[in-house]
């Protein structure tokens, strides 16, 4: 069965063509649901509509993530298998995710540090590789089907 594909690029001079012109989480969040929503209809096949939130959320949370932590975000692919969302999202930081502790050093609750966490909850696989030209592309599997 033929997967469905999305893909974004923000290149600046050398860096490739820019597919779209931005990368938000709401753009990627939308990419999920527009590559689902063919599959179903190509296929004839219902999509899990928790399982469906599930891979929005992690979307969302790793292109977050990457304007936050990794210096913006570089390139998006989502792609739909027989079983599988499959979103990957590049950034310029060679910095690997970490978790961070709920509390800080004086037993405060910290703000933030929840995404890392969420994508691993919720991905059945997750891939952080290094790019050739710097920066590094996290992929994220959620089960939809």
């Amino acid at each position: 069965m033929a997967e469905q594909q999305w893909t974004a690029s923000r290149g600046g001079p050398g860096e490739g063509p820019a597919v779209r012109e931005s990368c938000r989480p709401a753009d990627v969040r939308t990419a999920v649901r527009c590559a689902v929503a063919c599959r179903c209809r190509d296929t004839g096949t219902p999509c899990d509509e928790d399982a469906l939130s599930d891979a929005i959320l992690v979307a969302s949370e790793l292109t977050t993530n990457a304007i936050l932590h990794g210096g913006g975000v570089t390139d998006v692919d989502v792609d739909v298998d027989e079983h599988d969302v499959r979103v990957s999202v590049s950034d310029r930081s060679d910095r690997f995710p970490e978790l961070t502790p709920a509390l800080d050093a004086h037993g405060r609750r910290r703000t933030g540090g929840r995404g890392w966490p969420i994508v691993c909850r919720l991905a059945s696989a997750v891939d952080v590789s290094e790019l050739p030209a710097g920066g590094k592309r996290i992929t994220a599997v959620v089960p939809v089907f």
